[in-house]
């Protein structure tokens, strides 16, 4: 039996996600976290770094989302959810696989520790605090996540799902850090291509069940 160890409002929602795709039983371990929105100490008993998402199946440990990801549709998926190698729709899917947590999640994170930075310090450094948040958004991570945002589109305007026609692991990779920004970004709502992907994702079937089992769920609290 693969057992999840879900972090709640984490990553790990996109593994429960993708095992419901699969139609594989799997067992939930929940942990809570911290005030300080951080990952709970117990965490460290399953991986050292003690962050999630986290599997274990068998003797095997598992963490990083993407590895995950392909070790379930490899492992699991007969032939579902993973393009053949060596095809465009491979190469599509491979890239958005890395792309996901390596070049966007990144800059949106940062984006949210910028704008949370000036209500952490004490009240007399706010007004400082505010400018260098203000400046690193103009100056930098803003036309950042602009060009990205226009990139995804694009992308999304040659074909239904990332990799190709068919709905594959990539698109659930995708699928945290593109619900952040339609959570937090004021500029999503005039993406079509890039809204209506997220559309599609939440009412999948196996999407809802995930967030029944996993618990309540908000991207980037």
């Amino acid at each position: 039996m693969i057992v999840v160890h879900h972090l709640n409002n984490s990553r790990s929602q996109r593994i429960l996600w993708m095992l419901e795709e699969l139609g594989v039983p799997y067992e939930v371990k929940r942990y809570e976290r911290e005030p300080s929105m951080q990952a709970p100490a117990s965490l460290r008993a399953v991986h050292p770094l003690g962050k999630s998402p986290v599997i274990t199946d068998g003797d095997k440990t598992l963490a990083e989302s993407g590895a995950i990801l392909e070790y379930l549709a490899l492992t699991y998926g007969s032939g579902r959810f993973s393009p053949l190698p060596g095809t465009p729709e491979w190469l599509n899917y491979t890239y958005f696989m890395h792309y996901a947590e390596g070049s966007l999640m990144p800059l949106l994170f940062m984006k949210l520790v910028f704008g949370k930075l000036p209500a952490r310090v004490p009240f007399f450094m706010r007004p400082v605090a505010r400018a260098i948040a203000n400046g690193a958004d103009k100056t930098l991570l803003g036309p950042q996540i602009t060009n990205h945002f226009a990139f995804l589109e694009s992308e999304l305007g040659k074909r239904e799902w990332f990799a190709g026609k068919e709905f594959t692991a990539a698109d659930v990779q995708m699928s945290f850090p593109l619900e952040a920004a339609a959570a937090r970004s004021p500029v999503f709502a005039r993406l079509p291509k890039l809204k209506a992907f997220v559309d599609r994702v939440q009412a999948r079937p196996a999407y809802k069940r995930a967030v029944e089992k996993g618990g309540a769920y908000e991207v980037l609290k």
